[in-house]
């Protein structure tokens, strides 16, 4: 059995997905959800869905190794970050060397680093008057955005989209494509 971790610090809307995708299998469990915000969504959703969550503050990711200590002892295969607005520790990303992801609301390397996440990203996109979006499945390094690209995928945007238009369109390509990639990486299919 692999087993994926899920950190998340907001709705947990693509972590619900992921869980979803993999409810009925023997082969993968999403066996825990990580949480630096007490009051974020994904506590619903892990609950609901009967997935243990575990709670961390700052001091604790950065100045600690238990993190990756509760992660090993869980014999987690692969680390998913699904809306997680925190930079992996080097520590965190030493101990899982390309089976730890991350998904970005835009096509990396437009449109990435620190600050640009969510509503920002999606501005910035309409703003700079592009035709295309989309999303971007990458390895997480030690900086925000900057790991391998695993997988790209693209949509349109027309003239006159709007900021939550486009987000529309991303979190589309997110919900249809996040939990298929994770699933290739884990099983090797």
């Amino acid at each position: 059995m692999k087993r994926i971790a899920i950190f998340a610090s907001g709705s947990g809307s693509n972590a619900e997905k992921i869980c979803e995708h993999f409810a009925d299998r023997d082969d993968v469990d999403v066996s825990l959800i990580f949480t630096n915000n007490p009051m974020a969504g994904v506590i619903r959703r892990a609950l609901k869905l009967q997935i243990p969550v575990v709670f961390f503050d700052r001091k604790t990711f950065y100045h600690t190794g238990k993190i990756p200590q509760i992660l090993q002892n869980e014999g987690i295969d692969l680390v998913v970050l699904a809306g997680f607005m925190m930079l992996v520790p080097p520590v965190l990303v030493q101990s899982f060397p390309n089976k730890m992801i991350n998904i970005h609301p835009a096509l990396l390397p437009k449109y990435g680093g620190k600050g640009m996440y969510g509503h920002f990203v999606h501005e910035a996109v309409v703003n700079a008057g592009e035709t295309e979006s989309g999303i971007t499945i990458h390895y997480v390094n030690e900086h925000y955005d900057e790991g391998d690209i695993v997988f790209q995928a693209k949509c349109d945007i027309a003239p006159g989209d709007t900021p939550e238009d486009v987000a529309r369109k991303v979190h589309a390509l997110e919900y249809e494509h996040y939990p298929r990639v994770i699933d290739e990486l884990v099983t090797g299919r």
